[in-house]
């Protein structure tokens, strides 16, 4: 085909659905060159990715060849969900601040517009939905036009968007995300466990809010460029590619509920360690 080629995964959970996506991608995206060569690297691989995870809660949910570990894991659901390093974004109106520019729990969860005041786009999706489920309307954006065209880093998630649908197993809070730019490989695995943790917030926060029970449903990840750089093939093909014949998907993949008490526990450490940051 002419450009870069739309591939197209669904799988039954979060585990089988990265590891899916990442053979596709390696096996048909194109090559094309990034920003962030460095001289001598090969072009990465490259595809627009449509990756639908029909039931996020269902397991296995972690898989053992994302770059970390359940602690790392829980501190990232932690950053996203909670805001425990909002702390660390810089003050516009200090020059001299070289802190981050953003974090995702803060355009989400504070998006801030001329003037100082800031909206908590999550909780008015929330609210929007409990009152009609079927909107259309209930929708967060972090890019903000006039800083992020120039930002050396800018957000890779876009947008997340959300809409109930009522069936015969009950009712069930559908998401929507969508990634300019998303690191197959290195991020996209811990992208999509954190965002699917904040569907399943939503969908209590909406439960609550309309005192009806909500679900989290399937979870759609779009990424406009679905990538893994070249600087990562050799790592990729030899961790993740090796492990695919070496193993069974069994033996690939880790239940969340085995590894949850760990993750928990290692909550007041990462919080700790969070405010630590930028002193």
């Amino acid at each position: 085909m002419n450009g870069i080629p739309v591939l197209y995964v669904e799988a039954d959970c979060v585990a089988r659905g990265w590891e899916q996506s990442l053979i596709e991608l390696y096996r048909k995206g194109c090559r094309i060159r990034t920003q962030y060569d460095r001289e001598g690297d090969p072009a990465s691989r490259d595809c627009t990715m449509i990756l639908t995870i029909l039931a996020p809660a269902s397991e296995p949910v972690i898989h053992r060849d994302f770059p970390g570990g359940p602690e790392e894991l829980e501190e990232y659901v932690m950053e996203v969900c909670e805001g425990i390093k909002d702390h660390l974004v810089r003050d516009p109106g200090d020059v001299s601040d070289t802190r981050w520019d953003y974090t995702y729990h803060q355009r989400l969860f504070a998006y801030g517009v001329p003037g100082g005041e800031t909206f908590d786009q999550i909780e008015a999706m929330c609210r929007a939905l409990a009152e009609t489920p079927h909107t259309r309307r209930a929708q967060a954006i972090t890019w903000r036009v006039g800083e992020d065209t120039e930002c050396f880093d800018p957000p890779c998630l876009q947008s997340v968007w959300c809409r109930i649908t009522e069936e015969d197993e009950g009712r069930f809070l559908n998401m929507n995300v969508r990634f300019r730019s998303n690191d197959a490989y290195k991020a996209a695995f811990m992208n999509i466990f954190a965002l699917t943790r904040l569907q399943k917030n939503m969908a209590a926060r909406i439960a609550k809010l309309s005192g009806r029970p909500v679900r989290a449903g399937r979870y759609c990840h779009m990424a406009d460029s679905y990538h893994i750089y070249g600087s990562s093939f050799h790592e990729f093909e030899k961790r993740f590619l090796g492990a695919l014949e070496k193993r069974s998907f069994e033996e690939r993949t880790i239940r969340y509920e085995d590894v949850r008490e760990i993750m928990e526990e290692a909550r007041p450490a990462i919080l700790a360690k969070a405010k630590n940051l930028g002193r």
